[in-house]
């Protein structure tokens, strides 16, 4: 490449350029210089550091004209000074000069219409095996013509030992310039924080030119039947939308434009821990080379322990979509005929499967509900709510109700189906039901899918005023309406209002006269 691009961004010094590299030649890298361990499915293995999972803490914007004013500020989106990134920006660029690196250039965005172009620049061989994997990979002539819309330059061996004097989280720092396109990353290792950092991005530029960024996995039928199913971690968003009936488009993030739905990665990164080469064959078969599997226990032959969480139970693997068969070539398909919200219910309350209206569809949107199991301390055994916009809050820099309108907008233009889907208990909540069977929420997913769903007739449940199946397919009738599955009723009524209560106070936070307000088509509890 060109050593002047990189002069540009401040380097100085600069040592050899492994520009784009092949597989080949970066796997070799990675064992040359000590940084992986070769598996005995001939994947690499590495160990991230002291950093197994992302810092949201250390994410910050620059507080600048004009983001600033679209940016919703807050936890989740921090402020950072001109003059502070200015300052880690020379740290960066300090870390990254006088030596050897790898440039990495990529597509984020398979529709033509929405794509960015991104380069990555690192000094360690395997960020640039993950970043190859997990985003859009050009082609030989696309690489001729490739000019960056954003580069992010990881110098994650520097910290920032001044953070307390700056006001910021710790030494760590991720850091975005939205008006000079530019990341710098420094303090963590963890490879989670290049994927993320351009989903943000992306969750940045494409809303305000109307289009709709999704946290969400999709797949499309024989038929060009397009399905999203949206869900935080634990609700089956991989798992159920990795169909041998239907070709994957993408596991974690897609875009929505005029033209329809597409993903925004060329790879998948999945969770690995108890990893069963039965229950979830596709991501264990994906596990060969060319694939890139993080913090996980290995021997000395190489033989993967995936129940081994004593590292980090946030095992991972990223690996380029290719190695899943089944997966659909361009990685883009029409608009969607379906929309599901998978939910992971441990209070036991939602049914297996409602059907949506559309303002309903926007409140469960805005929630972005599951319920998670609390921790593994002996003797906890209650559920945790866990409420995120749009499935994805952490990732957002615009206001939730931004995205919400967009998919408004979307599924009265195209005419969706929208559902809820929950993977979580049934019976009664965690420690007292089971869960829900797999069995139960294939049946579900295929009749939303076939439309075999529209052949029932509805009934609608108390409080939360869902729309739910009498009968569907061979599942049992009393599974359908939760209550009917709870052998103590009052029970069940008392647990269901503590939920619907939850509901209502997190919602209360859209509440503000600003935006459209859709609580009174959430539940409601009778005084």
């Amino acid at each position: 490449m060109n050593l002047t691009e990189l002069e540009e961004l401040g380097l100085k010094n600069i040592g050899k350029v492994y520009h784009n590299l092949s597989y080949d030649e970066l796997i070799q890298h990675e064992l040359d210089n000590g940084e992986v361990k070769l598996t005995s499915s001939g994947a690499t293995a590495v160990d991230t550091g002291i950093f197994t999972g992302r810092s949201p803490k250390d994410k910050y914007f620059v507080d600048r004209d004009p983001s600033n004013k679209y940016i919703a500020w807050g936890d989740v989106n921090q402020k950072v000074s001109e003059e502070v990134f200015n300052e880690l920006l020379e740290v960066a660029r300090e870390q990254l000069s006088n030596k050897d690196l790898y440039v990495t250039d990529v597509f984020s965005g398979a529709s033509e219409a929405s794509k960015r172009s991104i380069r990555f620049v690192t000094e360690i061989a395997w960020q640039s095996h993950f970043v190859k994997n997990m985003f859009i990979r050009p082609t030989e002539t696309e690489l001729e013509n490739f000019k960056a819309d954003f580069t992010v330059l990881n110098a994650c061996k520097a910290v920032n030992e001044k953070w307390k004097e700056h006001g910021l989280h710790s030494e760590v720092f991720v850091l975005f310039d939205i008006e000079n396109n530019l990341a710098i990353i420094g303090g963590t290792w963890y490879g989670g924080e290049l994927k993320k950092g351009i989903f943000s991005m992306m969750n940045y530029w494409l809303p305000l030119e109307g289009k709709l960024s999704m946290h969400c996995s999709a797949n499309v039928g024989k038929e060009g039947d397009t399905a999203l199913f949206f869900g935080l971690s634990g609700t089956g968003k991989t798992t159920l939308s990795t169909d041998p009936n239907r070709a994957l488009i993408g596991d974690d993030e897609h875009g929505w434009d005029e033209h329809g739905v597409f993903n925004f990665e060329g790879g998948c990164y999945a969770k690995v821990i108890n990893l069963d080469a039965n229950s979830e064959p596709e991501i264990f078969g994906a596990i060969s080379r060319e694939a890139l599997l993080e913090n996980v226990v290995l021997d000395d032959d190489g033989v993967v322990d995936y129940d081994d969480g004593s590292k980090t139970e946030n095992t991972r693997v990223s690996y380029p979509i290719e190695h899943i068969a089944n997966h659909k070539e361009d990685l883009m398909a029409g608009h969607p005929k379906n929309i599901i919200f998978l939910t992971a219910d441990a209070f036991g309350v939602l049914p297996p499967v409602s059907k949506l209206t559309k303002e309903q569809a926007m409140y469960y949107f805005l929630s972005g509900y599951t319920a998670k199991v609390a921790g593994t301390e002996r003797g906890i055994t209650e559920p945790v709510a866990t409420f995120s916009a749009c499935f994805g809050e952490a990732f957002l820099p615009l206001h939730p109700t931004v995205y919400a309108d967009l998919l408004g907008k979307k599924i009265d233009e195209h005419n969706v189906n929208v559902y809820l889907v929950n993977t979580g208990w049934t019976g009664g909540k965690y420690g007292v039901g089971s869960r829900m069977s797999i069995k139960d929420t294939r049946a579900c997913i295929n009749a939303i899918l076939d439309g075999t769903i529209h052949d029932s007739e509805f009934d609608t449940t108390e409080t939360f005023r869902l729309s739910v199946p009498k009968t569907l397919g061979d599942i049992n009738p009393d599974v359908l309406n939760p209550r009917n599955a709870w052998e103590d009723k009052a029970e069940f009524d008392k647990t269901r209002d503590e939920l619907a209560k939850m509901f209502i106070e997190n919602y209360k936070k859209y509440q503000d006269g600003e935006h459209t307000d859709f609580s009174e088509f959430g539940p409601i509890v009778e005084s």
